[in-house]
């Protein structure tokens, strides 16, 4: 099973690698920089070498960098729609430094024009973030969203509107995030939601474009649109849903990433034992 956290990147990068291992994980997901800040400068490329060094040698892959929350690819104001696709240019070159897999991004928020307007700007950003970097190999993932304010996302139409307008789709993914679908109104607690999703997916999209699961359990209600996470089997979609996701054999070779609450030093490790006592 392919298994990890989102790892912090406190002091050095390279030092994530070490956190993952201690934690017993073969995947994991990093920030690359600070998720709340505009880029003041690159890595050094020392620690860009020692990284890939350290993950080669902790057998730990895919890696996945989320991108930051300020990059916004579907606004409507000008400036910001151009810093962010300059930003998200920077990010893929650098995780291509970095030997990083993928590239997980939200799919941005329309900022009350309108859902169609938003998805027009999101896929002429992609197209031309694709184009300026077609000599990369670092994938992009599209992860689906809880539904909050004006996010796009939260229904997987919006997914496949989005990969139909791109010219280059080789390297483009979804990341299927379980409280996310949850909290959009995807009744996964369920093996008749979770099946019907999933056979959403397949005729919208297509299984094989899943690259990656954010495992989370759901703090909220079915369809209350509050993106808050659980610890795995302590929200809403529970043990047995937990169970039901991890086991499903359209997933068993899908990587999974925890993003639940880190709430204290060994909620990470607690969270990872409950996943894999959960998987058969």
């Amino acid at each position: 099973m392919l298994l990890g956290v989102h790892v912090s990147t406190e002091g050095r990068i390279y030092e994530a690698v070490e956190r993952a291992q201690v934690l017993g994980c073969n995947t994991m997901q990093i920030f690359s920089r600070s998720p709340q800040r505009w880029r003041d400068n690159f890595l050094d490329n020392t620690d860009v070498e020692e990284f890939d060094k350290r993950r080669e040698k902790a057998r730990i892959k895919p890696v996945f960098i989320h991108i930051p929350y300020l990059i916004n690819l579907a606004s409507p104001n000008p400036r910001l729609y151009e810093v962010s696709i300059q930003a998200y240019i920077e990010d893929v070159l650098e995780a291509q430094a970095l030997k990083v897999d993928y590239i997980v991004t939200h799919m941005g928020s329309h900022k009350n024009t309108s859902e169609e307007a938003g998805i027009e700007r999101l896929v002429a950003a992609l197209n031309r973030i694709l184009e300026r970097t077609r000599q990369s190999k670092v994938g992009i993932l599209l992860e689906n969203t809880a539904g909050s304010g004006s996010w796009l996302g939260y229904k997987f139409t919006h997914q496949k509107k989005i990969i139909q307008g791109l010219k280059y789709k080789e390297r483009v993914g979804l990341c299927f995030d379980t409280a996310h679908a949850y909290l959009a109104g995807y009744d996964i607690a369920s093996q008749p939601g979770f099946e019907a999703m999933l056979d959403e997916i397949d005729k919208l999209i297509g299984i094989d474009f899943i690259k990656l699961i954010h495992l989370n359990d759901a703090k909220d209600n079915l369809g209350s649109h509050r993106d808050r996470h659980a610890h795995i089997g302590r929200g809403h979609i529970g043990l047995e849903g937990m169970k039901r996701i991890i086991n499903h054999p359209k997933f068993r070779k899908i990587p999974f990433i925890l993003e639940t609450p880190k709430d204290s030093e060994s909620a990470d490790k607690i969270n990872l034992e409950t996943v894999r006592s959960l998987r058969y």
